[in-house]
């Protein structure tokens, strides 16, 4: 007969070994929700499936593709172009609940004005442009934080035990760059700047919130536009598609970001 200590080893080894889950089976039993606006819908990748409408939700979105490589036990995806906080209150939290394990979110940019930003300083002047990207900044650290703080807390109470996950957005220029999307690099460098106030806020509000926040401006560096490998859209057609991140923006820049914390 084997000693005890020897039997006791083995049985708890065994034990041991039963709760040991690897990181597919993990994954494989997660319940993710994609919430957010067009830079987590996939607004610019230019295929979106048929029945989100106006949302613009595509196969090459970075949560699409997570979840096509993941199976994961579920995936609610109700991330909708054009979303403003707002509208992630009232039309996208119902999808999350008590049994997501995942949850990933970009919101912001549109609150603080990205479209009208974007097309001032398209087709008005240097000074317009500045003008108008000191208004959205100035939203952004004035107004924009107590807005998130509300979606994240809302988040956090529809879904207790998920881990949450929001992503930042890229800077959209190469400054100083040479390239014919008609914008001077006075222009570029204040859209820039408007990107990088975006983070602060974003990030700042994210970690008082213990969720874990992903910067898309290192990812992005050497991939804007008038780079040697643009990962984003300049001005485009249908004009939607314009200033977002193209299907290698997608798979290159954002899916590596969310699979970075949720495997």
């Amino acid at each position: 007969m084997r000693p005890i200590r020897t039997l006791l080893s083995a049985a708890l080894a065994a034990a041991a070994a039963l709760l040991v889950v690897t990181p597919a089976q993990a994954q494989a039993g997660a319940h993710y929700v994609a919430l957010g606006d067009s830079y987590s819908s996939g607004t610019g990748t230019g295929s979106y499936y048929s029945d989100s409408g106006s949302c613009k939700r595509s196969k090459y979105a970075y949560p699409a593709l997570w979840a096509a490589a993941k199976a994961p036990a579920s995936f609610k995806f109700v991330a909708c172009s054009g979303a403003r906080t707002a509208d992630v209150v009232n039309n996208q939290l119902s999808a999350l609940s008590a049994t997501t394990t995942l949850a990933s979110i970009s919101i912001g940019g549109n609150d603080a004005g990205f479209t009208d930003v974007i097309s001032t300083c398209t087709f008005g002047s240097d000074q317009s442009c500045l003008s108008r990207v000191d208004q959205a900044k100035s939203f952004a650290v004035n107004t924009l934080p107590g807005l998130l703080d509300n979606v994240y807390a809302r988040i956090r109470d529809r879904a207790p035990a998920a881990k949450v996950v929001v992503l930042g957005y890229p800077r959209l220029y190469k400054v100083p760059g040479s390239c014919s999307v008609g914008l001077s690099d006075t222009k570029r460098a204040a859209i820039n700047g408007a990107a990088d106030t975006l983070h602060s806020v974003v990030s700042a509000r994210a970690a008082a919130k213990s969720f874990t926040y992903r910067d898309l401006r290192s990812s992005f560096s050497g991939h804007e536009i008038c780079s040697a490998d643009w990962w984003l859209n300049s001005l485009s057609w249908p004009v939607e598609e314009s200033y977002h991140p193209n299907r290698d923006g997608q798979r290159l820049g954002y899916l590596p970001q969310l699979a970075a914390v949720a495997g």
